[in-house]
C-alpha cells in the first residue's frame, strides 16, 4: 500500500512497492546467496557449485542493470533541474524545486534496498567465516 505522500510523488516510479521492485528485490536477494553458497555446493557436487555461480552472477547482472537504470533516472533529473547548482549556491529554492528534493530524499528511504545490502554484508560475513574456518580447521 502506498503511502499518501508517494500518490503524487515524482519520483515515485523509482521507490515504490510495486510487483517490478519485489521482482528485482527477490533476485537480488537469490543472487547472493547462490554466489555464497558455491563452495559448500561444490562439495556436495561440482555441478551444483557451477548452476549457484551461473544463477548468482546472471541475477547480480540483472539486478544491477535495474539498479543503474533507476540512479541514471534521478541523475538526469537532477541534472535537468539544475538542483546542484542551485543548493551549491545556497539559491532560494521554489517550489517546484523544494517537492522535486524531498521527493529524491524520500525516493532513498527504500527498506528493501537497505535489506539488500545487509543480506549481501551478512552472507559475505559468514561466507568469509566458514571459509576461514574450513581452512584453518585441516
Amino acid at each position: 500500500m502506498d503511502k499518501p505522500e508517494c500518490k503524487t510523488c515524482g519520483m515515485r516510479v523509482l521507490c515504490e512497492e510495486n510487483a517490478r521492485s519485489w521482482i528485482f528485490f527477490l533476485i537480488g536477494i537469490i543472487a547472493t546467496v547462490s554466489i555464497r553458497i558455491i563452495e559448500p555446493l561444490n562439495a556436495v557436487d561440482p555441478i551444483y557449485g557451477k548452476i549457484s555461480w551461473y544463477v548468482g552472477v546472471t541475477g547480480f547482472f540483472i539486478f544491477f542493470i535495474y539498479k543503474y537504470r533507476i540512479l541514471n533516472k534521478r541523475a538526469k533529473i537532477i541534472k535537468e533541474t539544475g538542483l546542484i547548482e542551485k543548493l551549491s549556491n545556497h539559491k532560494l529554492l521554489d517550489p517546484a524545486d523544494s517537492i522535486l528534493l524531498s521527493q529524491i530524499v524520500c525516493s532513498q528511504t527504500s527498506w528493501k534496498e537497505r535489506t539488500n545490502f545487509f543480506v549481501i554484508f551478512g552472507l559475505s560475513a559468514l561466507a568469509l567465516a566458514v571459509a576461514l574456518v574450513f581452512e584453518f580447521r585441516n
